[in-house]
């Protein structure tokens, strides 16, 4: 218990030592679109710094890696619900299942498995910002815009062995920026994760392919409007994830890079105090090629319960927001059954 305290405190210090020591510099990544998709995905993940695309256990969501859906127990119903700052709103939801197939049959260790085993994981993200102003010419106030982002996706996976899994995500946003003036394309996550043995795992995952968006402003300006093309940033990424069995401890790390020159490295942890009760923190977004950048360091924690029907949790997390007035807050709410 004395060790685990101290790995906790040395991660909280590092954490508050990173807040102190930020300076606001830029990245090409920030002018890119989908940023909403990036910000991460529920009150769990961005507890842990987003590091998840090797986790396996809780409660899992394909938008992390789609892979993971194989290693579910159980169903899992998340939604998050995000404060933030600048009248933005960022909401989330999901839905996580894993197929058996097959007869089970008894393993070397004498369990019974089943012969195959799939997984499948749809989720809904929604970001958009209220109260901007619409004014003529005269600069007099003709009413209120409220540009809007949405994010569907649909993963599935398979178990081709008890150590090797893969999965994709089919995507579809939409962006709606003004009136007529709106916007989808579609994406493609690929991931695979490999378990070394029963406590580490290792992850490779590609996101957002063939994503773009292709604005066309002719139905405003007639003649004078012109169409461009917005491409995503394709992001590439390595990770691992080690749990310890005493103390019940969760630890991992991820490493992305895009084509938009960022190289982020993010840490996560999440410690299981007693049952039901789980205390987590992470560091997302520390940009190796440009220290400058500011990182974010997040803390959260979630309480379930057994309602012997279903299991009901609750989630927070505070992640650290540079460029803001006030950091995010995410609350969300996990019903497995």
């Amino acid at each position: 218990m004395k060790n685990i305290s101290l790995v906790v405190l040395s991660f909280l210090l590092v954490a508050a030592s990173v807040i102190s020591a930020q300076s606001k510099q830029y990245t090409e990544i920030s002018s890119r679109p989908g940023a909403f998709s990036r910000m991460g995905f529920g009150a769990r993940g961005m507890g842990m710094g987003n590091a998840m695309s090797a986790v396996i256990h809780g409660d899992l969501v394909a938008y992390y890696n789609p892979a993971l859906s194989v290693f579910q127990k159980d169903n899992s119903f998340q939604t998050s619900y995000s404060i933030l700052s600048l009248d933005r709103k960022l909401n989330f939801v999901s839905f996580t299942r894993k197929f058996e197939f097959g007869k089970k049959k008894k393993d070397q260790s004498g369990k019974r498995k089943s012969q195959s085993v799939a997984g499948i994981s749809v989720g809904l993200i929604n970001a958009s910002v209220d109260n901007f102003q619409q004014r003529d010419n005269q600069g007099n106030i003709t009413g209120e815009l409220s540009p809007f982002e949405n994010q569907f996706f649909i993963g599935f996976a398979n178990r081709f062995s008890e150590k090797f899994s893969i999965g994709f995500n089919a995507k579809f946003y939409y962006s709606k920026l003004y009136e007529e003036i709106s916007t989808t394309t579609l994406g493609i996550d690929i991931g695979v994760l490999y378990l070394a043995n029963e406590n580490l795992s290792i992850s490779a995952m590609v996101t957002d392919l063939i994503s773009k968006y292709e604005w066309n402003t002719t139905p405003i300006y007639d003649q004078e409007g012109f169409s461009t093309d917005d491409p995503f940033p394709l992001l590439m990424k390595i990770g691992a994830s080690y749990k310890f069995d005493n103390p019940n401890l969760i630890t991992s790390v991820e490493y992305e890079h895009s084509d938009a020159g960022t190289n982020y490295l993010r840490l996560g942890l999440e410690y299981n105090i007693f049952e039901g009760l789980f205390v987590r923190g992470g560091l997302d977004k520390f940009n190796i090629s440009n220290t400058d950048a500011p990182s974010r360091p997040s803390l959260g924690f979630s309480y379930f319960h057994d309602f012997s029907t279903l299991l009901l949790g609750v989630n927070y997390a505070f992640v650290a927001e540079p460029y803001s007035s006030s950091d995010r807050h995410i609350i969300g709410v996990d019903i497995n059954f």
